[in-house]
């Protein structure tokens, strides 16, 4: 008790720092662009036009909801690839300050992935704009959205401290990830209608992807109107805290090796 106390304690310490970081990820990551931070708008746009053509063609039966469809199911994806994918690099990318300084480490995890989340909160902006435009009502099971996107900031977030951990000692995991992470997305029907996985026999890799889970329930309450399924709920909720404890434990355990890795 005595130490959550102290790491609470040090947190408050540190929590303008935070601030600071999250505020120079964003900078940074559209630093030398003209347009800036309305590409959190326009790129997730032209992707979801893209991808409405190319797999519409295969997979679209007349429904004009269509895009709608692939936009929830890229937003949210996009947020946990780029949030685990700085997470990943979050320590290892800041080995000179490190060793400057003393800053909590966790930190740059910590960080990097906020300000991914806010990066995707502002691009659910054209969620709401393709949504209105393509005539998706909302009911009341709007309010359950918010459900779904705080189980996958815990999943990112834990998966996050795992994989800053690992590329400390070992460089590989970032290319390691990079094909993982491609074939979570493939899991996670984001371009092709479910109906395709259970007529093909493969719709049992859905139930072992807490990430498709989030954003099937992000469906029910945004596209279709329908409550959230319990189910999914509980056994991504059960995946994202055991992943976040995990994290935790193996960062906490590790950090004071990290400098002798930098």
């Amino acid at each position: 008790m005595s130490r959550i106390k102290t790491n609470l304690t040090n947190f408050k310490k540190y929590r303008f720092l935070l601030y600071e970081l999250v505020k120079k990820n964003i900078k940074l990551k559209y630093r030398r662009s003209y347009l800036g931070i309305l590409w959190t708008l326009i790129e997730p746009l032209l992707t979801m036009i893209v991808l409405s053509v190319v797999f519409g063609v295969f997979f679209n039966k007349g429904d004009k909801q269509w895009p709608v469809y692939i936009l929830t199911g890229r937003l949210l994806y996009s947020f946990f690839s780029s949030g685990t994918k700085t997470a990943l690099r979050s320590v290892s990318g800041s080995a000179s300050m490190i060793k400057k300084v003393y800053v909590p480490k966790y930190m740059y995890v910590i960080s990097n992935i906020i300000s991914n989340f806010i990066i995707f909160l502002i691009s659910l902006i054209i969620l709401v704009i393709v949504a209105a435009v393509l005539d998706v009502q909302p009911t009341i099971y709007l309010l359950g959205a918010i459900v779904p996107l705080i189980i996958l900031f815990f999943i990112t977030s834990g998966v996050g401290m795992i994989l800053a951990t690992l590329n400390v000692f070992f460089r590989d995991i970032d290319y390691i990830w990079q094909v993982v992470s491609m074939l979570i997305s493939y899991t996670c029907a984001i371009f092709y209608p479910t109906e395709r996985l259970l007529k093909s026999g493969y719709a049992f890799v859905l139930d072992f992807n807490p990430v498709y889970m989030c954003i099937a329930n992000f469906r029910n309450t945004v596209l279709y109107g329908k409550p959230l399924d319990m189910q999914y709920v509980l056994v991504s909720s059960i995946i994202g805290v055991v992943v976040l404890l995990v994290g935790i434990v193996l960062f906490y355990k590790k950090q004071d090796k990290f400098i002798l890795y930098l």
